[in-house]
């Protein structure tokens, strides 16, 4: 375990370049057991939970590879030879859940844990397995265990799902592409990590179409092949580079980002009187404001405003002026940042799906602990904007979703420092 040191009080200023989406690698690494041909994905960050997807692939009898250099997979399910992936992966990566639709398209039959991840939410499964029941597969739930078969190949179905899942459509339209018929998915979900899915099954010869909208149309084929895919830039890290831009009165451009993907960020931030300027078509520049003034902020399905940066915008509602109202609607335990953020001198309180935030001139720092990938997030950036020193603990949350990031804030003029504790001190931490 570590615990990540920082002195806050700096405004970071520079240009920061985004590194491949982690939300769109994940499902795409599960759609290459899709293929027994190679396939090699690019701009593939190096996080935790790629690692743990792979891993997963690796225990299911895919050959892998990984340059960490040129960030560039390579994936080869030439000869499956299992379909239980290990528990203790699935228990740690919800993303490992993704493999289910895939083994069944492909071998007919998986035996896969119920999955772990962040404890933000419950996120059940239910909508992955009633869609792919809705194509045949059959489904048992024992001992932790969901056990999922299919009689011979999978079959076009018409489904509608109750909530515009993105686990749900991803591992439904995986399946569906190598199903017999259409498959229509009514209510998908939309985001552009949706987009660059369909984008890698259509360049090893699938027939998506519809994605990012609520309609997707996927008519079967009988095999799929090998492919060379580079995945999208990740929005929420580069709204979260925007956000600490924002908070430290910085000068930060980010850049090899899709505007359009922050269009709800944006707007919020500019809502606040920060200075927000679309510097081309992949860069955007966020110029500090010490004057932000407070907004209500609601949280929703793409293109609505991402739960993933709530936490994060959060902190810059904190030091502005006037009382904001968070609403989470996604995920319910989205707020367990806040208990950080009270040590570190803001006003917020909780009452169900809702904070209310009353701005402060200046976060103090303190010792924290980060409870799940956002909110160590979050604390990062309010402890970049704190007066005074915040040992944040439990950081090791943070390497599941941005790569090289204490590297690439240095470089912005960032002060902080990694160090790795003992397991005795981790102990007394989380007593603490």
């Amino acid at each position: 375990m570590h615990e990540l040191i920082v002195r806050g009080g700096f405004p970071l200023k520079g240009t920061v370049k985004v590194k491949g989406s982690k939300n769109a690698a994940l499902p795409i690494i599960a759609a290459s057991l899709l293929t027994d041909e190679p396939v090699f994905i690019e701009d593939v960050p190096d996080l935790l939970d790629v690692r743990d997807m792979l891993a997963v692939i690796g225990s299911l009898g895919a050959s892998v590879k990984y340059s960490h250099t040129d960030e560039i997979i390579t994936v080869h399910s030439l000869k499956l030879d299992s379909v239980e992936p290990p528990g203790y992966l699935v228990q740690r990566m919800r993303a490992s859940f993704l493999v289910l639709g895939p083994l069944l398209a492909r071998l007919g039959k998986a035996s896969i844990s119920l999955p772990g991840g962040c404890a933000i939410g419950s996120r059940p499964v239910d909508l992955h397995l009633k869609g792919l029941a809705a194509m045949g597969a059959e489904f048992s739930v024992s001992g932790g265990f969901i056990e999922g078969k299919t009689a011979g190949r999978l079959r076009g179905a018409h489904i509608y799902l109750d909530y515009p899942s993105v686990g749900a459509t991803e591992n439904i339209m995986m399946a569906a592409t190598l199903a017999q018929g259409t498959t229509v998915i009514e209510n998908a979900a939309s985001e552009p990590e949706i987009v660059d899915l369909a984008g890698f099954l259509n360049s090893c010869g699938a027939r998506v179409s519809g994605a990012g909208t609520n309609s997707i149309r996927i008519d079967g084929v009988l095999d799929l092949g090998g492919t060379r895919y580079a995945v999208i830039p990740d929005r929420i890290e580069a709204g979260t580079l925007l956000i600490c831009s924002a908070v430290t009165g910085g000068d930060i451009t980010v850049t090899n980002l899709v505007p359009e993907h922050l269009n709800p960020l944006v707007a919020k931030l500019r809502e606040t009187g920060v200075n927000v300027e679309e510097v081309d078509y992949s860069a955007i520049r966020v110029t500090g404001n010490s004057q932000t003034k407070a907004v209500d902020l609601k949280t929703l399905p793409y293109p609505g405003f991402p739960t993933d940066l709530q936490p994060q915008f959060s902190v810059l509602l904190a030091l502005s002026k006037g009382t904001s109202m968070v609403t989470e609607t996604v995920f319910e335990n989205r707020f367990r940042h806040v208990d950080g953020l009270l040590c570190m001198n803001a006003d917020i309180q909780v009452e169900g799906s809702h904070a209310v935030i009353r701005g402060r001139q200046n976060l103090s720092g303190a010792p924290v602990l980060a409870s799940d990938l956002r909110a160590a997030a979050a604390l990062l950036c309010a402890a970049l904007a704190a007066e005074g020193i915040t040992v944040i603990g439990e950081i090791d949350h943070l390497w599941r979703g941005y790569s090289c990031f204490e590297e690439r804030l240095t470089a912005l003029g960032a002060k902080l420092q990694r160090v790795k504790i003992s397991k005795s001190e981790h102990s007394d931490q989380a007593q603490a």
